[in-house]
Parts: structure tokens; sequence; C-alpha cells
């Protein structure tokens, strides 16, 4: 796929206004899925979790998943919605070819819940309010998986394969209104408006909220106006887009590339783009398609879904935290630097320092582990750092031996990579390894007894005053301990050696 040819950043946003606007889909965490009685379970063997309704057999008739309402109508108050009085299911026409039934049941014109708003702040400490216009419910279609092709992409590929456990699974679609007023900001706000929707909807427990998963994934609409224009520009929509950082990434690609082609003198084509992680651009999809090109109808085999208001002021007392308190209590409890939290919050490190603090690790050394080492691996892998094969709880283990002198910094970041690699837990790494630090003084006083003895000249200059001459001592023990050993212990008793002989 060749890179299209993209204008400087700095001037498209000189000659053009951006506009946004975002979708994005929750995946709700209910045993069963939308319509039917199946396991909503990730991972389980291909289309073992399937029966003729979310097949779409003839003669099916399918129900209403009363939780995933309930999940849904939380999600609207959190964001602070009106809840409607009466919801309808409808049909929408499209041809899925990971949905059996070649139509998938959404809301169209009553959804459960419209009109509210969401506080997001950006990287610069600027906010923004976000206008959300509906949330509405829906069933997620299959998985297809292309074998053959070189990018895992329909395109060049030899033959599908279609997997639908995940067909009929409950989804929540979270439209915001057409957001102005952004900037140069629009793709940081972009990727802070989906943390802030993934930290309220795993605060309420209804999605696991697992981006690598699938659980979340944001379609990012994007157009461009010239300076002083009304009339809104055409817009490209970049589906399912799966991590924080590409969402960043896809919108700035959008608003480069679609400023070249209007400085030019062409137009924008109204149409579904795919986000490539690995070459860092998007592709054209298909047209896309208005809602009237999808022909929705009522469904007829479901009731109006009427929620009472004795639910309603149940699930709205049942509420968590917004996401601007949690940052704030958490801020205060954990002491950090207001640069340091920040920069927290914008690495999207929150939910793993809370988790690893909630796991017996001090804040100060979890922030270390994920602001530091974590994410210098992730970068150099290219990932976001909930994708590496570590738990908080396997971070706050680490942080535990550390903390208590079992392990020193050089031990301690070869069994990180070993959990990484999948080798165990850090006690069992360091148990199987042999590799906690010799805290027996002894057997340092006898490596340091023959350092001292094979360097006379350092032991004269110590003697003397010049304690830096102690480093080469510590280092030949280190060296002879293998690097089991706490190196300002070695240094004291090297000084108390030396003093003493």
């Amino acid at each position: 796929m060749a890179k299209a040819n993209l204008m400087d950043y700095e001037k498209a946003l000189e000659l053009f206004e951006v506009v946004i606007g975002l979708e994005v889909h929750v995946e709700l965490n209910t045993n069963t899925k939308m319509f039917c009685g199946c396991r909503n379970d990730f991972g389980d063997e291909p289309n073992t979790n399937v029966c003729p309704i979310c097949l779409g057999l003839p003669g099916s008739l399918p129900a209403v998943n009363g939780k995933a309402i309930e999940s849904s109508i939380s999600i609207g108050l959190a964001l602070g919605c009106q809840i409607a009085p009466t919801g309808r299911f409808s049909r929408k026409n499209y041809f899925y070819p990971d949905l059996a039934k070649n139509f998938q049941t959404s809301q169209y014109d009553e959804p459960i819940a419209f009109e509210g708003s969401l506080e997001v702040e950006v990287p610069s400490g600027n906010k923004y309010k976000v206008l959300i216009e509906r949330a509405h419910m829906e069933e997620d279609a299959g998985k297809l998986t292309h074998i053959g092709g070189a990018t895992g992409r329909i395109q060049g590929a030899e033959y599908s394969l279609v997997d639908y456990n995940r067909a009929g699974v409950p989804l929540v679609e979270i439209v915001t209104k057409p957001v102005f007023g952004s900037g140069a900001e629009a793709p940081e706000l972009a990727a802070a408006y989906v943390r802030s929707i993934r930290e309220i909807v795993k605060a309420l427990g209804v999605s696991d909220a697992r981006m690598e998963r699938g659980n979340v994934r944001c379609d990012a609409n994007v157009s461009l106006r010239p300076k002083g224009q009304e009339k809104l520009g055409t817009r490209t929509e970049t589906k399912n887009v799966n991590s924080l950082r590409s969402i960043e990434r896809a919108v700035r690609y959008e608003i480069q590339r679609q400023a070249h082609i209007l400085a030019g003198g062409g137009t924008i084509t109204q149409e579904t783009r795919h986000w490539h992680e690995d070459k860092g651009a998007t592709s054209s999809g298909r047209p896309k398609s208005d809602a009237d090109d999808y022909r929705y109808f009522p469904e007829p085999d479901l009731v109006p879904v009427k929620p009472s208001t004795e639910l309603i002021e149940r699930l709205r007392a049942a509420l968590p935290e917004n996401p601007a308190a949690r940052r704030k209590r958490l801020a205060g409890e954990w002491g950090f630097a207001e640069m340091e939290f920040r920069d927290v919050v914008n690495a999207g490190l929150l939910d793993q320092i809370e988790e690893t603090v909630a796991n017996g690790a001090k804040p100060q050394a979890a922030r270390k582990w994920y602001a530091g080492e974590l994410s210098r691996i992730a970068n150099a892998e290219d990932k976001d750092v909930a994708e590496l094969n570590i738990t908080p709880k396997q971070v706050a283990e680490l942080a535990t031996l550390l903390e208590s002198g079992k392990i020193n910094d050089r031990i301690a970041r070869e069994v990180l990579s070993a959990v990484l690699a999948g080798e165990g837990s850090p006690e069992q790494i360091v148990k199987d390894r042999g590799l906690e630090v010799v805290s027996d003084d002894g057997a340092l006083i006898a490596a340091i007894d023959e350092a001292l003895k094979k360097q006379p000249d350092v032991l004269e200059k110590i003697r003397e005053g010049k304690v830096q001459a102690a480093g080469a001592v510590i280092g030949a023990v280190m060296q002879a301990m293998k690097g089991q050993a706490d190196a300002a212990r070695v240094r004291e008793l090297v000084l108390e050696r030396a003093a003493s002989l």
C-alpha cells in the first residue's frame, strides 16, 4: 500500500478547520449474548457459542438481554444522557459476511440514551466539552480471519474463516456530535475521549474494556473545511481503531491527507477507511453509507424497551465516581507532582498504576516501572503498555521484591524480561534462577577481603580517606557475587574492612 501525499501538519491547520466525530463501540461483559442464551466468552473454540438465533436460522425468535439493557442505561447515565422512556430495536440491512442473518439488530430512531456530554482533558491541560448525540444498543458481528495474505486483511488473502462466537455479543455504540474548536489538539482529544469512555465503562463494571481484544473500538470521523467556511467538509470514517495510540495517529494522518487533497483542488470521497498500524496510514474501504441506505425498519420480533423510573434511579444511585473526580482523588492519594500525574494520565497508565498499587506496590514504585522500563519496552515493540505480557499484580510483586532488598535493580530488570517472556511470576523466577541477593555478610566480607588483597593500592587509598577508590573493590565484589548483592551494603562493608585490616 502506497502512502498518500501528506501536508505538513502545521500548514494544514493554518488553512483548514478540523471537525471530528467519534463513534465508540463498547462490548458488554454480560454472561450471555444480546438476543439469545449463548455464552459471551472471549477466546473459546470457534463456532462453539452459537445457536439458531445468533446464526439467523429460520423460525428462531430473539429475546432481549435484560442485563444488557441495565448496563446500557448505566453507561447513558454516566455520560449525563437522558434515558428514553421507550426504545425500539430495528433491522439495519447491510451485507455482513460475519453476521449470518445479513442484517444487524440495532437501535435507530429510538436509542436508549441521548443528549449527554463528557468533559475531556488533553495532554496540554486544556479541557473540552464533548457533546454526545446518542448511545444505542446493538449486537456485534462475528470475526473474520483472512488466510494467506501478507497483512492479515482480505486483500491478497487466499481464503477467509468466520467465527460466529462474537456474533450477537451486546454492544453499546456511543456517538458524539461534531466536535469543533480542537484545532491542533484534535488527535489528542480523540484519544483522550476514548480513554475517558474506557475509564467509565471499567468503573461501571459493564465491560472488560480491553482494546487489544476489541472490547472497545473507535470509528473516527474526520472532515476539514476552509477557515471561515460554515458548511462542513466531506467526512471520512476510519473504522475499528483499537488502541489509543492508533486513534491519535489515524486522526492526524487523515488531517494531513485530506489537507493535501483539498489544497491541490481535489475532493474528499465520503468513505470508510482502514487504519494500518504497520504503515501508519489509512486506506480506502467502501463508500460511506448514510442512514437511509441501510433501510432501517422496526424489528417485528422484539417488543419496545420501556425502563421504569425505579430502575433508572436505582442505576443512577449506583454510579461510580466520574473520571475527573477519580483523577483528583488518586492524585491526592499518591502524592505525585502535578506534572508526574499528568504524564501518567496522558500516557494512559492510570488504570495499570492504580491496580498495581492495589496489589501492594508503593505509588512511586509503580509509576517508575510503568513510566520508565515498561514504557520503553512498549515503545520499542510499537505497542501500548497494556499489550505487554505482564499484569499489574506481577509488577507489584517485582516492586515488592526490589523494595525488600531480595533483588537489586539489575536483577529486577532480568526478572522483568523473564516475566515478559512468559516464564512465570517474579517470585517464581527469582527462586528458579537463584537470583536472590546475597544477604549473608560473611560471604560478602570474604569476597571483599579477597578483592582488597588483590588491590593493595586501592586499600591504601581508602585508608588515606579517598573513599571514591572503593568503587574498584565494589565492582570486583559484585562481579564475584554475579551481581547478586546490595551495592550499598557492599560499600559499607568495604569501608569497614579497609579500616580494620
